[in-house]
């Protein structure tokens, strides 16, 4: 049961992840954040990666370091935000529909025909972001129009489809090298580009940066310990159960979004990210 205890650690790490990029948007813009996510982990990855060792390269890493580092840094300006526009226990449960995606385009990329309990999981996640907005209804589709009034809802729903596609090309990086080798030159690659994208479109707030570093270090810091959580859990136990398991971040999120950020509709909000995570055990682990 170590697996377990590193792939919950992997979503406490990831949640806690979002709450200083939540508390930094009040400091900084959400481009100082997204550099800080992918820049501030380097120094931690390269220093596992002395202790782990340098793999051999395989030719196809460096093609899918273009397409999923390109779709990363993407995905990353996205999702910080995403968290900025909209509360955490709206935008983070979106992240549900990854494996969704996954299920639904499998049969279209890998000739992978979905079971009933497959299509059961996405059913089960598309209640779930029902219920995050029942409190609002007026008929019955307004839930859904609702949460799709929610700027950051929508940003973060486009980064579970991006990630659904990410996956793929993670595979092929992490096989043509190594799980740490793979995250960390992934993470230069968005550095560099995030880099010259902050300076152009964070002029006001680079300045803000090193009286902010207490914010934006730990983003780094826990952007690395989620990941060599999640290598270890993955090392450990079934890939599946460790990622159904990663997810409980949605919950904690909520939760962190209700105590510290005091974000309104808990009950409603809570129930619908428990039902999404039940959809995600049900595509993940039984399907």
């Amino acid at each position: 049961m170590v697996w377990f205890i590193f792939a919950l650690l992997t979503a406490l790490f990831s949640s806690l992840m979002n709450i200083f990029g939540k508390k930094g948007l009040k400091k900084v813009d959400e481009y100082i954040i997204a550099f800080s996510w992918r820049f501030f982990s380097l120094p931690f990855l390269f220093l596992m990666l002395l202790v782990l060792g340098f793999p051999l390269v395989k030719n196809q890493f460096w093609l899918a370091l273009v397409i999923g580092g390109t779709l990363n840094l993407i995905a990353t300006i996205l999702y910080v935000k995403a968290i900025k526009y909209s509360d955490l226990s709206i935008s983070v449960p979106m992240l549900a529909f990854t494996p969704a995606f996954i299920i639904l385009f499998s049969p279209f990329i890998i000739n992978e025909i979905p079971t009933l309990v497959g299509f059961a999981g996405v059913f089960l996640i598309i209640v779930g972001t029902y219920v995050l907005e029942i409190k609002k209804r007026k008929n019955i589709l307004y839930p859904f129009k609702a949460l799709f009034k929610e700027r950051g809802a929508v940003l973060m729903l486009f980064v579970a489809f991006i990630w659904a596609f990410g996956s793929i090309v993670d595979k092929i990086g992490v096989i043509s090298s190594s799980p740490v080798y793979w995250v960390a030159i992934k993470d230069v690659y968005i550095s560099l580009f995030i880099i010259p994208i902050m300076l152009i479109k964070s002029k006001e707030h680079i300045h803000k940066i090193p009286e902010n570093l207490k914010l934006l270090i730990p983003i780094g810091l826990l952007n690395a310990l989620m990941l060599s959580s999640q290598m270890t859990a993955i090392s450990m136990g079934i890939v599946s159960y460790v990622m159904s398991i990663k997810r409980m971040s949605i919950l904690f999120t909520v939760l962190f979004g209700y105590f510290i950020f005091k974000e309104k509709g808990i009950k409603e909000r809570l129930l619908g990210a428990i039902i999404m995570i039940i959809g995600v055990i049900l595509i993940t682990v039984f399907s």
